[in-house]
């Protein structure tokens, strides 16, 4: 059970620093980037309800499977919200020229995509695979640190 509050804590830990990096290269914002934030707001808010569950039941394949889609549903959430601030501020700015492809997000939600199903199946390969995302991101994006280094617009 201890493990599951540390992963959760990791996590939150990881969306806290990104969100935090991510509005410091914004310049602006509108109606659908504070809706977009609260969608993350919600998906992340569920985090510590599905790893009660998790950590209860022993990783059993139901509440794991569900733990994998608040993470899948909150990534998804993230990568929206990012988006929507790239549209306001547009192609050239700071911010779309770092973030790209954004090739780490979408790994991120494909592992936790593939982890879901897996779980009925190997729960604890799915544990490892929540892990395997949580080391990928355990570092601050450096795309965001970049563009601070350069000034957002």
């Amino acid at each position: 059970m201890f493990l599951s509050y540390v992963l959760s804590f990791v996590f939150i830990g990881i969306y806290w620093n990104s969100h935090h990096h991510l509005f410091q290269v914004t310049k602006k914002i509108s109606g659908a980037v504070m809706w977009a934030n609260l969608h993350l707001l919600f998906w992340l808010s569920l985090i510590p309800f599905a790893t009660g569950w998790m950590g209860e039941n022993d990783f059993a394949a139901l509440p794991t499977a569900e733990y994998g889609v608040v993470l899948v549903l909150s990534g998804i959430a993230y990568s929206i919200l990012q988006h929507r601030i790239m549209l306001i501020q547009g192609s050239d700015s700071a911010l779309a020229r770092h973030i790209g492809a954004a090739s780490k997000d979408k790994l991120s939600i494909a592992l936790y995509a593939v982890a879901i199903p897996l779980t009925f199946w190997q729960p604890m390969i799915s544990g490892m695979l929540y892990v395997t995302v949580a080391l990928i991101w355990l570092v601050p994006d450096r795309r965001l640190e970049r563009a601070l280094e350069l000034g957002s617009g």
